[in-house]
């Protein structure tokens, strides 16, 4: 492993001066499940660590019906993943939680830094997505909200600027007449990065969709939104025909890349296979 500095911030004003301060090399430590993987293999250039594990604040979970659900940027994947009020209000973000690396990895991997590593095929972001999560972000001279959707710019680039660190996120309440579906397609059900991720989250009313966001990971630079398909959906009783329609027409949004895990014609093919599961499984909150 190379060596590298090694710092504490014990505030989010120290830690953002050192951001700035120590240069372009300089990456924050939280859970470090990808930064020391990373580092060890010499696939990231590291030369200053800023460990932000002491900034009181930043372990909160907090929920209410108004607001949602609000977790700290040190917030566990595996400690969202046991609370009954995630299985109960959020079986999306459950769904993707459980599906994420292995338990070891999960009690010590954060939802922000799945988040932050801004990859495509992160687990946690097509259902933070579809359920129009925030993201909460700091500088010495700002506070930022930022819809997820417009997190990212890219594979790994997100629009942080120097100094910026995320402090958490805040996924909307989850109300009655709602029903919501992650579903993951890899090589293997464990332990496995996601060849093709849809998440969808609806609103019914009256029999009839109210609203309706599908979300689709790995098939594309980003996390997509399908809003042609989505278009489809709305005011209709998501009936099997107009289902099957919609979900050829998420296949035509989205763009998939040939890789060692799928040819992008078959991640196209699974992104119509995954949309009316997920769409029929999101249904069954209803049933």
């Amino acid at each position: 492993m190379r060596r590298f500095e090694y710092h504490r911030a014990d505030t989010l004003e120290q830690a953002s001066r050192l951001l700035t301060d120590l240069g372009d090399d300089t990456f924050l430590f939280n859970g470090g499940t990808d930064l020391l993987v990373e580092i060890r293999e010499r696939l990231r250039r590291v030369r200053n660590v800023v460990d932000i594990k002491q900034i009181p604040g930043l372990s909160d979970i907090t929920y209410d019906e108004t607001r949602g659900l609000t977790f700290g940027a040190l917030v566990t994947v595996g400690r969202l993943e046991r609370l009954a009020l995630v299985r109960q209000r959020y079986p999306n973000l459950y769904a993707a939680f459980a599906s994420l690396g292995s338990i070891q990895v999960r009690n010590r991997a954060t939802v922000v830094g799945n988040v932050c590593r801004a990859s495509p095929s992160a687990d946690t972001i097509p259902p933070l997505i579809a359920d129009g999560a925030f993201i909460h972000i700091y500088s010495r001279t700002n506070m930022r909200v930022v819809p997820l959707a417009e997190f990212f710019t890219g594979p790994g680039k997100t629009v942080l600027a120097k100094g910026e660190i995320v402090t958490g996120i805040t996924v909307p309440p989850a109300s009655d007449n709602s029903g919501k579906a992650y579903l993951k397609h890899g090589r293997r059900k464990a332990m496995e990065l996601s060849t093709v991720g849809v998440a969808v989250s609806l609103t019914m009313e009256n029999g009839l969709c109210n609203d309706i966001r599908i979300a689709l990971g790995a098939v594309g630079a980003t996390v997509l939104r399908a809003p042609e398909a989505e278009a489809m959906l709305r005011g209709t009783s998501l009936d099997a025909a107009i289902v099957k329609s919609a979900a050829n027409r998420a296949m035509e949004e989205c763009a998939p890349i040939s890789n060692v895990r799928a040819s992008a014609d078959y991640r196209r093919d699974m992104v119509g296979v995954l949309t009316g599961r997920a769409i029929k499984q999101a249904l069954e909150a209803f049933a």
